[in-house]
């Protein structure tokens, strides 16, 4: 049995010092101490150590390409997360900028109805106390609807907005209805009653 030391084997099998360390770990060359020094036990010939050695390293490349396939894999989906949820965001920013847009276009639309009605009826009060008492009796769910002679208010947001108590809005409400069909100062819309304050008077229906 021929025997060589650590580096001499490597030399002679034309691999790594630590080729052949790992060799003795997994059994394949035997190991033999004498006086404190490592040497490599060779039984078997160059050949059969080398195929062994050139199938390690055929695993080690197959392990490094795997590692690359997967790396890349990594880096596709990352950019794919990464756009999907810039892409969230953005939808996230319209749709903010959309309610942002529906409230000031109502609340500019709700001020024009006030001004309508503190100026025609409620002289005595500034838009913006009626504003303060609309939002009080929620105002804010008034049906307007507009049309080439001005903005159509509903009578019960009118009747809010005048703050008559209920026996008051009862009287009022009958004297609408019964007039509804023949006082062109009136209209019906969806089953509703629409007056329009900044284009007719309704003093007498109110009394």
């Amino acid at each position: 049995m021929k025997k060589m030391t650590i580096a001499d084997a490597a030399e002679y099998f034309n691999v790594s010092k630590e080729a052949i360390h790992n060799r003795i770990r997994r059994g394949s060359l035997d190991c033999i101490v004498e006086n404190g020094v490592k040497y490599v036990a060779v039984e078997s010939v160059k050949s059969s150590v080398q195929t062994n050695i050139a199938s390690d390293t055929r695993y080690t490349q197959y392990i490094e390409q795997e590692n690359e396939r997967l790396r890349e894999k990594v880096d596709v989906l990352e950019k794919e997360t990464n756009r999907l949820r810039d892409q969230r965001e953005q939808m996230l920013i319209d749709e903010r900028v959309k309610v942002e847009q529906i409230y000031k276009e109502r609340d500019a639309q709700l001020r024009s109805v006030l001004h309508v009605v503190a100026t025609k009826f409620l002289s005595h009060a500034s838009v913006d106390d009626v504003m303060e008492e609309a939002r009080a009796v929620d105002a804010i769910n008034a049906d307007v609807v507009e049309s080439e002679i001005g903005e159509w208010v509903s009578l019960k947001s009118f009747l809010k907005l005048k703050r008559y108590n209920d026996k008051e809005k009862k009287k009022i409400k009958n004297r609408f209805e019964a007039l509804v069909e023949n006082d062109g100062r009136l209209d019906v819309r969806e089953g509703k009653i629409f007056l329009n304050p900044s284009e007719y008077d309704y003093s007498d229906l109110l009394r």
